[in-house]
């Protein structure tokens, strides 16, 4: 595996390329639920093990792609290499926003939107700050004067709907709030400029389909100040091996001042899985997975749609047992069946659906 990222302009490959480089496992549906690794991404982790078992591992060799990641992913989401921290989770990404709220502030969020985002901020009540939440398609018009920082999913997990992300932006703006968007079911198969917010994170191991315990947080140049780094350790310096010790433990100069210590296992497996999806301009992806999401919708007599997530009331897992039963991997969110589609299904993988379910999801 390279140790600087490629430059995705020069290495643009079509979608039946790209699908070549993943595994084909008929049925396949849960892209929201965790990504399928390429075979680079795979070797890469076999790679590790294999180094760390002979007594070989090189940390400043994995901090170099380590560096890799942060330049891949600025590229994906449209940011500046310096704009991009790492982490390990969406939920410790958050913690560290939460840190820019005011006391007795107000975080707008988003009813029914998943617990990582929201739950670092519902811990601020002892300096008084408020959650309220909305519906996602009245989020825009639920900001106003008392609103701090407003905290969505660019695409709902429970339910696959996809923000107007831009709506909501501008009306936060317009009253001087902040911005987080989480962009975990979205960067990957959904092309998003993540300078149009203050702040974004990402878990890479579902649609990006990198080893989990990879995430990624964008912060907007000039807001390094006004968030902690409440887990800023050896690693959140620009020269980490210089700064290991009490006494010399200076902050990068940008976003990575809030990087964790990398876990080294999945570092060489996130760059082979950005580096991949790199390769392919978004936009293809985006039609493919949700002309296939809707292609499913129509077999089941849902409503077309624009999220590669499709989803329907199941409330006693009737659905989701007879899809089980048929092979398919699918999964069940909040009462709902769920299915995903991403870069590696295909017409069969809807041809499946229709056999196991029919027109009863509808």
């Amino acid at each position: 595996m390279s140790e600087h990222p490629t430059d995705p302009q020069h290495e643009r490959v079509t979608l039946s390329e790209l699908q070549q480089h993943y595994p084909r496992v008929p049925g396949y549906l849960s892209a929201c639920t965790a990504g399928l690794p390429a075979e680079a991404t795979t070797a890469a982790l076999r790679a590790f093990v294999d180094e760390w078992s002979a007594g070989s591992l090189d940390p400043k060799r994995i901090g170099a792609q380590l560096e890799a990641c942060r330049a891949l992913y600025g590229r994906l989401v449209g940011v500046a290499t310096d704009r991009v921290a790492i982490g390990s989770q969406a939920s410790q990404l958050a913690s560290v926003v939460a840190t820019a709220v005011p006391d007795d502030g107000e975080v707008l969020c988003v009813v029914g939107d998943f617990a990582s985002l929201t739950h670092p901020f519902e811990q601020l009540r002892a300096r008084g700050v408020r959650v309220r939440y909305a519906e996602l398609e009245h989020l825009a018009a639920a900001i106003d004067a008392r609103t701090s920082l407003v905290a969505w999913s660019h695409v709902q997990s429970a339910t696959g709907a996809v923000s107007d992300a831009a709506a909501i932006a501008a009306a936060a703006r317009s009253v001087g709030a902040l911005t987080c968007v989480d962009l975990t079911q979205a960067v990957g198969w959904l092309p998003v400029d993540a300078s149009s917010f203050d702040v974004t994170i990402c878990h890479a191991y579902k649609w990006l389909c990198a080893p989990r315990g990879s995430a990624f947080m964008t912060v907007r140049d000039g807001l390094d100040d006004a968030l902690t780094p409440l887990a800023a350790g050896w690693y959140s310096a620009d020269d980490p091996w210089s700064s290991c010790y009490a006494g010399r433990t200076p902050l990068a100069a940008g976003a990575g001042r809030f990087d964790l210590s990398p876990a080294w296992p999945v570092v060489a497996g996130t760059v082979a899985a950005l580096e991949t999806i790199s390769r392919i301009d978004l936009r293809v992806v985006h039609d493919h997975a949700a002309g296939l999401a809707n292609s499913a919708r129509s077999v089941l007599g849902l409503a077309p749609g624009d999220s590669a997530i499709v989803t329907w009331p199941d409330r006693d897992g009737s659905d989701l047992a007879a899809m089980t039963e048929a092979g398919i991997t699918a999964s069940g969110r909040a009462g709902n069946a769920r299915v995903a589609f991403h870069l590696w299904n295909t017409p069969d993988d809807v041809a499946r659906l229709q056999s196991a379910l029919g027109a009863s999801a509808g």
